[in-house]
């Protein structure tokens, strides 16, 4: 059994040894991008670890009472902490109401359980009281990170946990696994494996919701646009973009620019088999004739440095003009605008 989760066999595997030989750690850090399955991996653990009437050492039903409150996040074991949105704060208050709370007993389950979605958002004095909890322990708790780079955490707090790093499945893995599960037609399985960056949940999603789809093709239409804009027009974008858009928003346009980025690169070393985007091969491979490799990775290290002062409270129009003036001019001949998607 493999928790009903897609990806990763190597993590649950060891989960489900922990488990089964009694070696349960006091704490677990599941680190990896957006949309890897970083909760629901979490949640599974939480699952089997507290199962009423596990099939096996280290599975669960997923019938019974505990079963389904943890996979609602409903059990009342569970503690669930984070950020008010993607990329807001993380605050030392939601620590100290949290650290109230594990040190009770746990009401019904086999542990008091906290989960903290997206840990590097949280600011350095709710690491720092974080790190105490991981410290000294309560007993019968289990604390449950996410985060997206175990890098963006202080170091202590690292070395407490147990890491699982967890990556995106291969592209043509998870187009397989899309093609047998929902009995479709390969190029649509294909579209959404490649715009969900292997993520299977995230591919999942994409599958069930054609308009969302349609969202990450126009995000790379527009960013196309920018590149072919005057500074003027690039201004006057950054000032939109910051009254009109929350952070969460920009963190996810980012996000797809950077993936635009790689495809230019990947063209660039003759590898467009491997392209995310390539219903815009035709402009990848026109930014790569006129923009040189060098010139490439440093529009990528813009995009990053961007990403990673969104994340403290920073003047987004003031970031995103400095963003905008490194980005490279870049002429393209009329061509189409529209890209169709694929029809299930």
């Amino acid at each position: 059994m493999n928790w009903n989760y897609y990806g990763n066999e190597a993590a649950v595997a060891m989960l489900r040894s922990h488990i089964a030989q009694g070696a349960v750690r006091q704490a677990y850090l599941f680190s990896g991008p957006s949309g890897i399955g970083r909760r629901t991996l979490a949640l599974r653990f939480a699952q089997a670890m507290n199962c009423l009437n596990p099939p096996q050492a280290g599975g669960f039903c997923g019938k019974c009472r505990s079963c389904q409150l943890i996979g609602t996040m409903r059990h009342p074991d569970l503690a669930v902490v984070a950020a008010e949105q993607r990329g807001g704060v993380l605050r030392v208050e939601q620590i100290r109401e949290l650290q109230h709370q594990l040190s009770l007993a746990p009401y019904e389950a086999n542990y008091r359980i906290a989960l903290i979605l997206r840990s590097e958002e949280a600011n350095l004095n709710a690491q720092n009281a974080l790190l105490k909890t991981l410290e000294e322990p309560p007993p019968k708790v289990i604390l449950f990170l996410t985060a997206a780079d175990s890098e963006s955490l202080l170091p202590t707090i690292v070395s407490r946990c147990e890491v699982l790093r967890l990556r995106p499945m291969a592209v043509n893995s998870l187009i397989q696994l899309i093609c047998e599960i929902e009995e479709i037609e390969r190029p649509l399985a294909a579209q959404v494996a490649r715009l969900a960056a292997g993520r299977p949940g995230i591919a999942l999603r994409l599958l069930q919701n054609p308009e969302e789809r349609r969202k990450y093709l126009k995000i790379i239409e527009e960013h196309l646009t920018l590149l072919a804009s005057s500074y003027l027009e690039r201004f006057a974008l950054a000032e939109r973009l910051a009254k009109d858009s929350s952070k969460a928003e920009l963190i996810f346009q980012l996000e797809h620019w950077l993936a635009l980025w790689r495809d230019v690169l990947l063209v660039s070393y003759r590898a467009q088999e491997h392209l995310t985007y390539c219903e815009f091969s035709e402009q990848i491979a026109q930014i790569a004739e006129q923009v040189d490799n060098e010139d490439s990775r440093q529009v990528l290290k813009h995009l990053r440095r961007t990403l990673e002062i969104l994340q403290s409270n920073v003047n987004l129009r003031l970031a995103f003009e400095v963003l905008f003036l490194n980005l490279p001019y870049v002429r393209f001949p009329p061509s189409r605008t529209q890209i169709p998607l694929e029809r299930a």
